[in-house]
């Protein structure tokens, strides 16, 4: 079975050396959690959506209609610069809000904390850039 986004990461905190933290993330490798990884420590990325956490309703756990393993093709629409910078300001942003509510709560607090470029605690971006060359522009 494939492991969310968010238990990829923990288990990947949970290492104690740079080599064991890359291999965790190397063998549970997804677009859903490179897309993470990038959007949280690529300075490239800015994010067309306001800093903080949005008002929305969490998910219960592991009742979550959503995955972010398919929701996190939506985040070109919040990428400055991408698609979305045509689309309305409230439905872009009503469009995050609907995701964050569709996904594991702990996911949504990862994409909230992407968004803010809230480093992951634990995870460094060499780390990253060792683990997936070529995801983060230097």
């Amino acid at each position: 079975m494939v492991k969310s986004v968010h238990e990829v990461i923990e288990e990947t905190r949970k290492k104690r050396t740079k080599k064991d933290k890359i291999d965790t993330l190397r063998a549970n490798e997804s677009w859903a959690l490179k897309d993470i990884l990038k959007g949280t420590y690529d300075d490239s990325i800015q994010w067309n959506l306001p800093k903080g956490t949005p008002p929305y309703q969490a998910n219960e756990q592991h009742s979550a209609p959503g995955n972010l393993l398919r929701e996190n093709k939506k985040f070109a629409y919040f990428v400055k610069g991408g698609k979305g910078d045509k689309m309305m300001k409230a439905k872009r942003e009503q469009i995050f809000i609907a995701i964050l509510e569709t996904i594991e709560p702990q996911d949504a607090e990862l994409v909230i904390g992407m968004i803010n470029k809230s480093t992951i605690t634990g995870i460094t971006k060499a780390t990253v850039q060792e683990a997936y060359p070529g995801l983060i522009q230097a």
